[in-house]
């Protein structure tokens, strides 16, 4: 999540006065994350009804406006099925998104919960399992997307950094292109599908106490592996900050969380070494383009791509020992 774009009360008023949601109480801008621009919307809720609160979101980069009916309605599809995930907010002619000066909004259900800093093993179980979970609803989901932030990508990205470029914001930055390559040439085609997250980072999961109430921030979902949704996340909890410092016991937990309601196949562990380093790679050359991509006027903390070198670096050195659990 982030602020791009400006929008006064007047704008804000005029775009809930569409929804059946009450009048604008307040609005306060998102800073966290790199490809929208995002608001906390508060509403009277309508006659009788108490103050409700909102996501507004304006689709700023990185999305094909015409590919919000599949991020949308997977929202809808998922939370039909039970999973912790927020609903659209369909205004009063039933469409789930609407336009402001040429740019898509819309409308999520605000779920309760606390985006984790330190997580804890039992919360990671609990990850897992509902990654499972929203894997297995989604098996029903008629949409489809391919994913366009795979090893090509990854590959096509550093490049046009250039390697002088990267090696700007850390001289250790450039190997990654060569790992991005060989990663690219050895990358799985033949695991099990459904639609994934891609982006499940603790910002964009909500806890009370151990139990996931929300899945959030579904605009990179697209149809891929399952096993590599779980490596992004292996990937992204269970390091400490700077990328050096591998938690164990939040990776067993994970791993075990997920098996408990989706186990997986033989092949899909082997290949999870690979899949986590292809984990880091996505992010890596994702952060490196925004550090120079991102302009200064823009309400966003741009973020380290070194983090995920460093855990690429881990990988490299990993086997799939590091993904299966405990014996009993």
């Amino acid at each position: 999540m982030a602020v791009y774009t400006n929008l006064g009360a007047e704008a804000l008023s005029e775009l809930t006065s569409h929804y059946d949601v009450g009048r604008l109480v307040s609005a306060k801008g998102i800073a966290e994350g790199v490809s929208n621009s995002n608001w906390l919307i508060e509403t009277d809720g309508g006659e009788k009804r108490a103050r409700r609160q909102f996501i507004l979101t304006m689709y700023e980069r990185r999305i094909d406006i015409a590919e919000l009916p599949y991020f949308l309605d997977l929202l809808d599809h998922l939370a039909a099925a039970g999973s912790p995930v927020p609903r659209t907010i369909h205004d009063r002619t039933g469409a789930t998104h609407r336009a402001i000066d040429g740019k898509a909004v819309a409308l999520i259900e605000f779920l309760p919960g606390i985006s984790p800093d330190k997580p804890t093993k039992e919360q990671l179980f609990a990850v897992g399992e509902a990654l499972a979970g929203i894997h297995l609803a989604a098996q029903s989901f008629p949409g489809h997307r391919e994913n366009r932030l795979g090893p090509s990508e990854w590959v096509e990205t550093l490049a046009r950094c250039g390697e002088d470029r990267l090696a700007e914001i850390n001289p250790d930055l450039p190997r990654t292109l060569d790992v991005a390559r060989q990663v690219k040439e050895e990358w799985p085609t033949d695991l099990p599908r459904s639609v994934i997250h891609s982006d499940l980072f603790p910002d964009n999961v909500l806890m009370v106490g151990d139990r996931v109430s929300g899945l959030i921030d579904f605009y990179f979902a697209c149809n891929d592996m399952m096993a590599y949704d779980l490596a992004v996340i292996h990937a992204a909890w269970c390091f400490d900050e700077s990328g050096n410092v591998f938690n164990k016991e939040l990776g067993r937990a994970l791993v075990a969380g997920y098996d408990s309601r989706r186990a997986l196949s033989d092949e899909e562990r082997r290949a999870l070494p690979l899949l986590a380093k292809g984990a880091c790679l996505r992010f890596v050359a994702s952060r490196a383009f925004d550090w120079f991509d991102t302009g200064a006027e823009a309400m966003v903390t741009r973020k380290d791509p070194m983090q995920f070198a460093r855990r690429l670096d881990f990988y490299e050195k990993a086997d799939n020992s590091l993904f299966t659990p405990p014996a009993a």
